[in-house]
């Protein structure tokens, strides 16, 4: 196989794992092409969700007889060694004679080391192959395993010129229809979505979800708001989470969440909360959606207040990997430089 084509079926492998999206925490997205041994693909598989079949296990079990002998494994993680929810899939591998397993990244759990089982067993392997990719597909997954947190994703709609509401807190609405509609959809892919107690005395939203933190420090929220109605609900406040300068430790409250089984947040809130988070540097990627509206009133609610700087040099950096439309208005994608 050429460069090409090892690329070629490596982004198969992509576009297979992120079917498992939303559904397959904690664990990785992966995908799996198999090709024959006369590099003709026999067969594909991926993570569906978590405690089922990892990809090369549902790839390989639908092959019969021996028509994966001699042939090439391809898959976006380095292949696991161990007994988890499902036995090794280096086992599998093996006992289906693949001749060569190529892959895009080595898994960043300790506990594996497929390649050198592979490699023991006299199986070709290729290492590697679109690795800055693999990784970032697998983003989420890094970070909870190398730094025991939370990935968290802040999301934000503004007008033009960076405002979330008018002076008097009117902030319906800022976007369209089809952007709010996007809102929704994305919500599905995170563990839980994070806000404050003033994004719901201001606003009393719904945010329908499986998982939702609430930092309400002093205890304000109504038992009747609606963000109750739905959802099991985490509230962090005074009683529970350290203060420092006088606010909740943003910081303790992902470890806390990570320990209830949280790997992903998505924040919805307003500029005071957003800017802390920013400033701490607990933010991986910022999500805006940008309204074709300039508000022109310098009282108005900003997206970001967490301070004041004097400096352009002062600013956190971002990285736009995606844009999208959502007529009239426009989803901007970032990754915060420091997790670059």
């Amino acid at each position: 196989m050429t460069l090409n084509q090892d690329e070629k079926y490596m982004r198969m492998c992509f576009a297979l794992a992120k079917k498992g999206l939303g559904k397959v925490a904690p664990n990785p997205l992966v995908g799996c092409v198999v090709l024959d041994k006369n590099g003709n693909i026999i067969s594909k598989g991926y993570h569906k969700k978590y405690g089922e079949n990892h990809a090369e296990r549902d790839a390989l079990l639908k092959l019969k007889n021996n028509e994966a002998e001699g042939g090439t494994l391809y898959v976006n993680l380095e292949p696991c060694s161990h007994f988890g929810k499902t036995p090794p899939c280096t086992d599998l591998i093996i006992e289906k004679k693949i001749a060569r397993v190529v892959y895009g990244m080595n898994d960043c759990n300790p506990e594996v080391d497929g390649a050198k089982k592979l490699k023991a067993a006299g199986i070709e392997i290729v290492a590697g192959i679109l690795e800055d990719e693999a990784k970032f597909l697998n983003r989420v997954f890094i970070k909870n395993m190398t730094q025991k947190l939370p990935y968290v994703v802040l999301k934000t709609a503004t007008t033009m010129d960076g405002k979330i509401a008018s002076k008097t807190g009117d902030s319906k609405w800022v976007t369209s229809e089809k952007a709010r509609q996007e809102v929704y959809r994305m919500r599905k892919n995170f563990d839980c979505i994070l806000t404050s107690s003033s994004t719901i005395l201001a606003d009393n939203p719904s945010m329908k979800h499986k998982f939702k933190c609430i930092l309400d420090k002093d205890l304000k929220i109504p038992e009747n708001a609606n963000i109750f109605k739905q959802g099991k609900i985490y509230i962090a406040s005074k009683e529970n989470t350290s203060i420092t300068n006088g606010q909740l430790d943003l910081g303790e409250i992902l470890k806390t969440l990570f320990g209830k089984g949280i790997y992903s947040v998505f924040i919805e809130c307003g500029g005071i909360l957003a800017g802390a988070f920013l400033k701490e540097g607990l933010i991986d990627e910022v999500y805006q959606f940008i309204a074709p509206k300039i508000l022109n009133d310098n009282e108005g609610m900003s997206c970001f207040n967490g301070g004041q700087y004097n400096k352009i040099s002062e600013c956190v950096n971002l990285e736009i990997y995606e844009i999208k439309r959502f007529p009239p208005d426009i989803l901007i994608k970032t990754l915060v430089k420091k997790n670059l």
